[in-house]
């Protein structure tokens, strides 16, 4: 086949579809390459020059940028930028700018005769998004087959983080060192191994909505900012975002939380749980769930003012027995309970002490806000296993400004007996301690922030099952910047961090 120059190289999928189907009526032999391709570099000129050989037409399909799920800074390069390295070289007759998350659906259309992969992805186990299967479910579904080379490899993650800063520069000289002792097999085994744990995740159930507005300026007659309204959006937030993130992990999560039977939001609660999420389900009648309506400017996503919907006085005394009789009925059953404590009435002192005597192992966040600033301390806790607060919370429990955090983390440990804490620090990362390894301080690994709420309750999600299974203090820490860097990219609580995109990010940080 004569080759065409770069510009006619590069075609929508369909387009090429129809192309393809054309070159086969001649008796061509169509062969496709698939993937990100971020770094173009000799492993992957040796990999297409070895697919050409099985056939006539080598197309080559690209991960479009909205859906590469290799953490924050990536792709270093854009999609256009990336199809046009691949459209010079040689080998290559066609490439294609790919519409869909994965390549089944372009397989489905351009119908090759050859689909080639990489010799990392001949195991299926090997690969961490498990498409690699459905992939070849594809190519055989109109007879073609999978062929696998065996050229020389390199890694472009492994490269831009050598050779590119795509990381904030702490955050280079830290992965540096920890690649030392942990490698992104080791850190991804860990997440794999706790799918066995047992968790109840009990706390207030929010509802986040965001209500989108465009401003319209100043008022003529008054002193205030008129909006237009465009759009809303709903989230499951607080302790449901929390058992949510905890279901990506776990597969056992069972939830207790109260709702408010005035506004219970109670079906949209329940169609937004993960399928492995078990709700229990307690009512108070003299308010509504509450909601948490936020007013945000849709351009820059700039949040202007929240109205909250809430009824924070503790719940009425014959639900409070009925909530404390059942979880001191169930809490020793887990390997895990986890505490989000918002204050708005639910973790009542009884309560508090009932988790403090009974689970086995008790994670706690208790989070200072707007509307019980000063009124919601850890402390309040006689007892913990794992807490996980931001430095102000910490700050403020203690009644201290100014003292070295270490100092205060001691002295929180000692005080609710607790061996493992995590301190989150906003743009400085986090301090993750435990009491027979000491202090670990862990940077941000990236400053792209698109949202965050929701931001540390995903950190807790994920690092309570860690320190219930007795993890190193490093790789907790690791584990939730990680998460934490993942989860400020989504808008509120649309969707929990997944443990693909987690994975995939771990490696893009550990090669």
């Amino acid at each position: 086949m004569t080759p065409l120059p770069l510009e006619g190289k590069i075609k929508s999928v369909d387009d090429l579809a129809a192309d393809l189907d054309a070159l086969r009526a001649q008796g061509k032999r169509v062969v496709q390459c698939h993937g990100v391709f971020d770094l173009l570099h000799p492993g992957h000129i040796r990999h297409f020059e070895a697919a050409r050989a099985e056939g006539d037409v080598l197309v080559v399909t690209v991960t479009p940028d909205r859906f590469v799920n290799k953490g924050p800074g990536r792709p270093v390069f854009n999609q256009r930028l990336r199809a046009e390295s691949i459209a010079a070289l040689q080998s290559v007759d066609y490439v294609a700018i790919d519409e869909w998350p994965t390549a089944v659906e372009a397989i489905r259309r351009l119908k090759p005769a050859v689909y080639v992969k990489g010799s990392d992805y001949a195991d299926a186990g090997d690969d961490l998004t498990g498409k690699i299967v459905e992939e070849r479910q594809a190519v055989e579904a109109h007879g073609g087959r999978i062929h696998f080379t065996a050229e020389i490899t390199f890694s472009s993650s492994g490269l831009l983080n050598v050779h590119f800063d795509v990381y904030p520069e702490e955050a280079q000289s830290f992965l540096r060192e920890f690649r030392q002792r942990h490698s992104a097999e080791e850190v991804i085994g860990l997440l794999r191994d706790l799918k066995g744990l047992r968790v109840l995740v009990i706390g207030d159930a929010i509802i986040d909505e965001y209500h989108y507005v465009q401003s319209l300026g100043k008022s003529p007659k008054e002193l205030l900012v008129t909006t237009r309204f465009l759009r809303e959006e709903q989230f499951a937030g607080g302790i449901l975002a929390c058992a949510n993130h905890v279901a990506g992990f776990c597969d056992r999560v069972d939830l207790v939380t109260c709702l408010g039977t005035q506004d219970s939001r109670e079906e949209f609660i329940r169609s937004h749980l993960k399928g492995n999420v078990s709700p229990t389900f307690f009512y108070r009648e003299d308010t509504g769930t509450v909601v948490k309506r936020r007013y945000v400017e849709q351009a820059f996503l700039s949040k202007m003012f929240e109205v909250s919907f809430l009824d924070d006085t503790d719940l009425p005394e014959p639900v409070g027995r009925e909530v404390e009789r059942h979880v001191a009925r169930v809490a020793s059953g887990y390997d895990l309970v986890l505490v989000a404590d918002y204050g708005h009435g639910f973790l009542g002192r009884d309560l508090i002490r009932l988790l403090a005597s009974g689970a086995r192992y008790l994670a706690i966040n208790a989070q200072t806000n707007s509307a019980n600033a000063g009124y919601n301390l850890v402390t309040k806790y006689p007892r913990a296993d794992y807490v996980c607060i931001d430095e102000p919370e910490v700050r403020l429990a203690a009644q201290d400004r100014r003292t070295d955090l270490e100092q205060i983390m001691r002295v929180l440990a000692k005080d609710l007996t607790c061996r493992r804490i995590s301190i989150t620090q906003g743009h400085k990362g986090c301090i993750a301690y435990a009491e027979d390894e000491g202090f670990h301080h862990v940077p941000v690994l990236s400053r792209e922030i698109v949202d965050r709420i929701g931001a540390g309750d995903a950190y807790l999600s994920v690092t309570a099952p860690c320190a219930a299974a007795g993890y190193p203090a490093d790789v907790i820490g690791f584990i939730g910047n990680a998460v934490g860097a993942l989860a400020v990219r989504i808008i509120g609580n649309r969707t929990p961090v997944e443990p693909v995109p987690l994975f995939k990010f771990i490696t893009a940080l550990l090669k």
